[in-house]
């Protein structure tokens, strides 16, 4: 099977569930919280908001934060302006408009390929979780959630959604890294 045939096949099983998770039955209550979340994640909010909560504490909670926060910088600028410009992937058109008008959020410009929320809410998870260990469920249900919520709301594909966490992980590697090596050359 040729590599092209490979792409074809995965972008119709993306688009597939996709249209799978579109197609839901509304649940007011659901579609207004995974909406209003999707809009807090927005210039990751959230990771900012938990940031400033932690780095109020010294010792790790601080470290945390400051390494949880340069991993959503690399994060968001590797997916908003490396790889949407590489990609280019529309994003999903709405299968039926206005069918479950209390899910949906704007439709952003930019590319769909890969989420850049997801991106970011991952890379923020997996560095503080690997500070403070504690906070790695948690924090990584939530980068779930969010990521969940950007095909929920029906502006990405699931696709974009796990292009994004491995983008995620990898800039969070990438920082962990970083800060380990600066933190052995002071001492």
């Amino acid at each position: 099977m040729t590599s092209h045939s490979w792409t074809r096949r995965l972008g119709d099983l993306d688009a597939r569930a996709y249209a799978a998770v579109a197609r839901m039955p509304a649940t007011e209550g659901i579609d207004v919280a995974v909406r209003t979340l999707s809009r807090a994640a927005n210039h990751s909010k959230i990771s900012f908001t938990i940031a400033a909560a932690l780095a109020v504490r010294p010792g790790p909670p601080r470290l945390a934060a400051g390494t949880g926060l340069g991993a959503v910088g690399v994060a968001s600028l590797t997916a908003n302006l490396l790889a949407k410009r590489l990609a280019r992937r529309p994003r999903p058109v709405r299968a039926e408009p206005g069918l479950f008008p209390g899910r949906y959020v704007v439709m952003p410009h930019s590319a769909s390929f890969p989420s850049g929320h997801t991106a970011s809410a991952v890379a923020f998870a997996v560095a503080v979780g690997k500070v403070v260990p504690t906070m790695a469920a948690p924090l990584g249900a939530l980068a779930a959630i969010i990521g969940y919520s950007r095909v929920h709301t029906g502006v990405h594909y699931p696709g974009d959604v796990a292009g994004g966490a491995v983008l995620g992980a990898a800039s969070a590697a990438l920082v962990l890294d970083a800060s380990r090596a600066a933190r052995r050359s002071v001492h």
